[in-house]
């Protein structure tokens, strides 16, 4: 081999070597700036790419090597968080909750896991419960079970945001239990005012731990429909 060509040999390796370092970097450098997000989507990962001199088509396949080595987890098409965030604030249930929130918007916690978070019921539930205006959906990620339940617009109130390290939206202990039975009982076919209390007994809800001016809104309005 000439020495020219030789020369030339070299430099193509270099020029590979190179670019795999920076392919690497510009990667890794974008993995890091994902970790600190609560969630993402794709619109996010590209702005960020771009500020690191990215190609969409480079972020493209970016994203699809995270997916395929569990750098970042789908909570629905086109939304994520990295695995690292979540596995830092998975026990934190504010964080659920926040997650619950985004990926059905507008949504609020509230029937089963708001009871639960006010200690009113003791079921054992395998899904974050929310309500939404939305049609009634279920998602199933790494992240856990998200459950959304139908609710027509002039219902889908009493609810307020927690503020803390994550925010969210949950249901007043009055209403939480209200959707519960509105669910339960197809829109309250059936329900007498007289049989109301064995009703959540029967689902195990405590209803007398629950604050008093709470269980008065409760039953007026449950009056509406019962």
């Amino acid at each position: 081999m000439s020495t020219f060509l030789h020369f030339v040999a070299i430099d193509s390796i270099f020029h590979k070597w190179y670019t795999n370092v920076k392919d690497m970097k510009s990667k890794k450098n974008l993995l890091e700036q994902l970790k600190s997000l609560p969630h993402f989507n794709k619109s996010t990962v590209y702005q960020l790419g771009k500020q690191l001199g990215l190609r969409d088509t480079t972020i493209d396949t970016y994203i699809s090597r995270f997916l395929k080595y569990k750098e970042i987890l789908p909570l629905k098409k086109g939304l994520y968080v990295s695995v690292d965030f979540f596995e830092k604030n998975r026990a934190d249930i504010s964080y659920s909750f926040y997650l619950a929130n985004v990926i059905r918007t507008p949504s609020y916690v509230s029937s089963w896991t708001a009871l639960q978070y006010y200690n009113l019921a003791t079921e054992a539930i395998h899904s974050i419960t929310s309500v939404t205006p939305k049609v009634t959906r279920s998602y199933q990620t790494k992240a856990g079970i998200f459950a959304y339940q139908s609710m027509k617009k002039d219902l889908f109130s009493d609810f307020f945001l927690v503020k803390g390290r994550f925010d969210f939206y949950i249901a007043s202990p009055s209403k939480a239990l209200f959707d519960l039975l509105y669910f339960r009982t197809r829109q309250f076919r059936g329900v007498k005012i007289e049989n109301l209390k064995t009703l959540i007994e029967e689902l195990r809800v405590d209803i007398d731990e629950m604050d008093a001016t709470e269980q008065k809104k409760f039953y007026e309005s449950i009056k509406k429909f019962v």
